[in-house]
């Protein structure tokens, strides 16, 4: 059975958990994500169901812990400017687009310099963008890759979020068998729609982008990624993204819904966190992912009512992930 696009219905299970939500709505809507085969559910799988409260309390500790995040306002600024018009644009459409300048206006870049994100900026071009192009992976990408691993483990949101796996007999003890969980979530290799060959993965999909046909963008829901690409003068920021039921973005919020393009593709409508860590994105997702048999889940932290969504792939890998926000509750 295919595997379900960002913009499909709310499953089933997921439905009758959120159908007190009057004003619910989905801020996100990305082409296709099927893949060639595997099964979306397996028998005996997640047993478990987290509630929305456990996750949240869960969420809230590694947001707390979090020490690498970035200060909006002090260590990065963005610029919101206008909003992305409605209608499905092209790369070139100037009437979709509500923004004549860069999103990001500020970077405080000796944040790259710490172990976690220069580990994970080494693994950004490591990838093939365009869907159906077989990935290849170098001995040299493999040992990249476990070093990310490495750095981010000793982390205190990746070491939280482990304990408590564990605990929930959900991922193993032993360090070195948990890397090996985290590698297969998110980079073995799997065949997305229209490919008979491996062409994508978690980590790519999610931190650095694909693209479909060379015209729609799909994944790219990292702010640093996103942030370097601008900086190269790859990404075409449009402006931010709101609907009816949405809260009003604002430049001081760490999770934003936008549109850009990115390699002549566009990408419609996305939604990133900016300003977090990787090890806390890592630690978010993972969780998630491991804990939640429905593909979106709601949680709150600080100021964040947020719907997680996070679409597996035959049970065993992040197909995507990226977070919705719902409501904020601004700060006195």
């Amino acid at each position: 059975m295919g595997f379900k696009s960002d913009s499909d219905e709310i499953t089933h299970s997921a439905r009758l958990i959120f159908s007190n939500w009057s004003s619910f709505s989905v801020s996100e809507a990305e082409p296709s994500q099927l893949f060639t085969s595997g099964p979306r559910t397996e028998p005996g799988r997640r047993i478990m169901i987290e509630t929305d409260r456990d996750l949240s309390a869960m969420v809230q500790e590694l947001w707390d812990n979090d020490v690498n995040r970035l200060k909006p306002g002090v260590d990065y600024k963005i610029s919101l400017q206008g909003k992305a018009g409605d209608s499905m644009p092209t790369n070139n459409d100037d009437n979709n687009d509500g923004a004549g300048f860069p999103l990001f206006t500020f970077v405080d870049e000796n944040i790259f310099k710490k172990e976690t994100f220069l580990a994970f900026i080494s693994l950004l071009d490591n990838y093939e963008s365009d869907t159906g192009e077989p990935e290849i992976v170098t001995p040299e990408e493999v040992a990249e890759n476990h070093k990310f691993l490495d750095a981010i483990i000793k982390t205190p949101t990746m070491k939280i979020a482990h304990k408590y796996l564990a605990e929930k007999n959900l991922s193993p003890a032993d360090d070195t068998k948990f890397k090996e969980q985290l590698y297969r979530i998110w980079f073995e290799l799997y065949a997305r729609r229209g490919s008979s060959r491996p062409d994508s993965s978690g980590f790519e999909h999610v931190f650095v982008g694909e693209t479909r046909g060379r015209r729609i963008v799909i994944g790219f829901h990292n702010w640093i990624q996103l942030y370097l690409q601008e900086k190269l003068g790859h990404i075409d920021y449009k402006g931010y993204s709101v609907n009816a039921h949405s809260p009003q973005p604002d430049e001081n919020k760490h999770i934003l819904a936008l549109q850009f393009s990115w390699k002549n593709g566009i990408k419609p409508k996305g939604s990133i966190f900016i300003g977090v860590s990787p090890e806390f994105e890592f630690a978010l997702y993972t969780l998630c992912f491991l804990t939640s048999p429905n593909e979106r889940v709601k949680v709150q932290f600080s100021f964040y009512d947020v719907e997680i969504v996070c679409h597996h792939y035959n049970q065993k890998h992040i197909g995507t992930t990226y977070p919705v926000l719902l409501k904020y509750q601004k700060p006195l």
